[in-house]
């Protein structure tokens, strides 16, 4: 397979000079036209932009001041993007792990050319592993405009777009690097105002997908530290494995097949909805009261990043800051630790850590926020949490809450999920920003429908952040079937509050992945009005309406300690799990007269006002019990390559 794998990459490959030619034709294809000539770049006037301004100038180089706006409900986080690209005056740099090309992504992309063709210089660098796989667009991006860039960061082979071959071959050749992603996520608007967390640009993280969709959360920064996020972006940037999207093999191949084809014309599932949040995204009022009037001003901020370098053999401990910095960050909580990630999946050097924590007098309590089997978008992950939960609980001392996959109380435009329809054309005005060739004309779909954008049936990117997307298509790539139909939700923000003071948001999973493989990036905000509204979302998600409770199942009557003891020895197992009775379950509260108020489990009245639900509640294991118990008995050995 191997042998295969790089005989047909060796004989798709370009030479440089065919290299050389491809990235001629893209740079004589870009308009030069300049559609306005205003000194701002014709740039909307914003209030959310105005905050910027605003910061400067209330900073001094001993006191900075910043305003920090979380963004927690996904509309919201979309609206916001398209406002301060529209509000740029100079410089975008978008940096992130996924770029779809369906309703929200499209309708960023055609906002991001716009802002080019106005005047504005846009740099976008995605990762490869989960690039825009369409060659016709991103060879209609290379091509596009003078203020236009894109790069693609670890390109396996040179290419764009990987094949079941290309991807074994990239494990069985090149599995450290291959597995060495970029995780970092970035908005940043004229080197003043950026935006960074969880979210990718994909409907799910949106609310904009009518099947699942990511519980999210992304933090807004205004103010000085900005400077260090466009450092950040730089470094990146330059750096040798971001190579420019005319320059891979296969969008290389099709610029000299067939020059720069014109953007395919967007065919949206839901048009009305992107007119809507396309006219919300310039209104000022809407920006002031979803954004001005919720912002925190906060004092210093720091954005911690690893650099590129994280990926070299030989590295500098600076070269990786996120992962120490969070554990410092931790190691200094005095009394609780609020964490919040979707995959409760840890290292050997946190374990230790956690160990160590436990022994202090008193220890800091750990409360952790984190998918359930039902609501998680990667069932083979889950596998770990599963397998280690008496660990988590006995010898960590954490309070877990799994959210639930229908939650009563989440930050979500319910009514903007609604089933999807056909694919339509963009309606007049939406979309067209996009739609201009070269030349800067109107021109025509160079593709077909399945080809030109949201409409796609045939393939789609993958969910999860946390698998290759050789695993996106069949049974795999699905979170489990579930008892009752709906629009499920996942938790996907990565988010942490130390002693109600220290507010932590960003990309790091907080797991080996994250601090070994993945570049990653988090703001740190201490601010205690800051942490402790980032405290109250992530309570909100731990609710009884929104997770349930894991706490130790009652002791059976005989035989108690002889099952623990089998258990823990099935744990110890370093993939197998072949105890099927487990040390803890899952709980759901019963509110009534004696049971006003949830309570914790080693609460007297815990098991008078909760009742047990079993392992996987709302999974649908029916006939796929085998498989629901081999995932978790054995999916914990697939974890370290995922």
């Amino acid at each position: 397979m191997l042998c295969l794998a790089l005989l047909g990459t060796a004989c798709a490959s370009l030479s440089d000079r065919q290299r050389d030619r491809a990235a001629g034709i893209a740079a004589a294809a870009r308009s030069t036209v300049v559609e306005c000539t205003q000194a701002d770049a014709c740039a909307v006037a914003s209030p959310l932009y105005d905050l910027a301004a605003q910061a400067r100038a209330e900073s001094t180089a001993a006191s900075p001041r910043h305003y920090a706006v979380m963004l927690d409900k996904g509309s919201d986080a979309l609206l916001a993007r398209l406002n301060l690209i529209r509000s740029a005056r100079e410089r975008i740099d978008l940096q992130t792990y996924i770029f779809d090309k369906d309703d929200s992504a499209r309708l960023v992309l055609d906002e991001l050319l716009a802002a080019a063709r106005r005047g504005v210089k846009v740099r976008v660098l995605i990762d490869q592993l989960s690039a825009i796989a369409d060659l016709e667009i991103l060879a209609a991006l290379s091509g596009s405009h003078q203020n236009f860039a894109i790069r693609i960061y670890n390109p396996s082979f040179g290419k764009a777009k990987l094949n079941y071959l290309d991807y074994a071959g990239s494990v069985l050749c090149c599995f450290r690097r291959f597995n060495q992603r970029m995780h970092t996520k970035l908005l940043l608007v004229d080197d003043r105002i950026g935006i960074s967390g969880g979210r990718n640009y994909q409907d799910d993280y949106f609310d904009w997908d009518a099947e699942y969709n990511f519980r999210d959360r992304d933090v807004l920064v205004a103010g000085p530290e900005a400077a260090a996020m466009a450092i950040n972006f730089q470094a990146f940037w330059d750096a040798r494995r971001s190579v420019p999207a005319e320059r891979l093999n296969d969008v290389g191949r099709t610029l000299l097949k067939e020059g720069v084809p014109a953007m395919p014309v967007p065919r949206y599932l839901r048009p009305e909805r992107v007119q809507a949040a396309s006219a919300q995204a310039s209104n000022p009022q809407v920006v002031e009261r979803l954004f001005v009037e919720p912002a925190f001003q906060v004092g210093a901020v720091r954005y911690i990043a690893d650099l590129p370098q994280k990926h070299r053999r030989e590295r500098r401990d600076d070269d990786a800051p996120a992962a120490p910095e969070l554990e410092a960050l931790i190691r200094g909580a005095q009394s609780e630790v609020l964490l919040q990630t979707p995959y409760l999946v840890m290292s050997k050097q946190a374990q230790a850590m956690f160990r160590e924590m436990r022994k202090r007098q008193p220890p800091p309590q750990v409360t952790v926020s984190t998918n359930s089997l039902a609501a998680t978008d990667n069932p083979i992950v889950y596998s770990m949490s599963f397998k280690y939960k008496r660990r988590y609980l006995r010898e960590f001392g954490f309070r877990i809450h799994e959210y639930k996959p229908f939650p009563e109380d989440a930050p979500v435009d319910y009514a903007a999920l609604m089933p999807e329809g056909p694919p339509v054309a963009a309606p007049e005005g939406i979309g067209s920003r996009g739609m201009r060739g070269p030349s800067g004309s109107i021109g025509p779909s160079s593709g077909s429908a399945s080809d030109a954008g949201a409409g796609e049936t045939t393939r789609r990117l993958q969910r999860t952040e946390s698998r290759p997307s050789f695993f996106s298509s069949g049974a795999a790539a699905e979170p489990l079937p579930l008892k009752r139909a709906g629009v499920r939700m996942g938790l996907h923000a990565k988010s942490m509050v130390i002693d109600g003071e220290i507010a932590v948001i960003g990309t790091h999973n907080f797991d080996p992945r994250s601090e070994n493989y993945n570049t990653e990036a988090a703001v740190v905000i201490n601010d205690t009005a800051f942490a402790q509204a980032l405290a109250g979302s992530i309570r909100r998600d731990m609710s009884p309406e929104n997770a349930w409770t894991i706490a130790p199942r009652a002791k059976p009557p005989l035989f108690s300690g002889l099952d623990y003891s089998l258990g823990k020895v099935s744990e110890a197992l370093p993939i197998f799990d072949i105890w099927p009775w487990r040390y803890a379950t899952s709980y759901e509260f019963q509110p009534g007269p004696d049971c006003p108020l949830p309570v914790g489990p080693k609460d007297p009245a815990f098991q008078r006002c909760y009742v047990a639900v079993g392992d996987f509640p709302e999974v649908d294991v029916g006939a796929k019990w085998l498989y629901t118990r081999v995932l978790t008995a054995f999916g914990a050995g697939l974890v370290p390559i995922l």
